[in-house]
């Protein structure tokens, strides 16, 4: 798995350590947003790893959503048709509900959200 990717996988599991689970639900949203939050930050960082691999130029990596989208679609989807659709999902799950909305605290729907994460990174490898 990549470095950097898996670094930020790794933090958003410690964030999750301490945050409190009552009936498999978190009681605290904040460290499960905080969680997510970086569960998506390294799905970023491992299209970035792996768009660095196939040459493109650390200053033109993507900056935006749609940018990542585009980069996905003309360097990596071309091998893998579903590679989009699992980013999207992933960017809808991590990143708008569970971080942004804070709509997501049930504990093991959080446990997939990461176990996708991870499938996705692996991937991309």
């Amino acid at each position: 798995m990549a470095k950097e990717s898996l670094r930020y996988l790794q933090n958003a599991r410690e964030i999750l350590k301490n945050a409190p689970v009552e009936d498999d639900i978190y009681v605290d949203v904040k460290p499960v947003r905080g969680a997510l939050g970086a569960a998506y930050l390294a799905v970023l960082e491992a299209i970035n790893e792996g768009l660095l691999k196939k040459g493109v130029a650390k200053k033109d990596l993507p900056k935006s959503v749609e940018g990542y989208r585009k980069a996905l679609q003309k360097h990596m989807a071309v091998r893998n048709g579903k590679l989009l659709r699992e980013f999207e999902s992933l960017y809808d799950a991590l990143h708008i509900a569970g971080y942004y909305r804070g709509l997501i605290y049930d504990a093991a729907t959080v446990k997939d959200a990461l176990k996708a994460a991870r499938t996705f990174i692996e991937k991309i490898e």
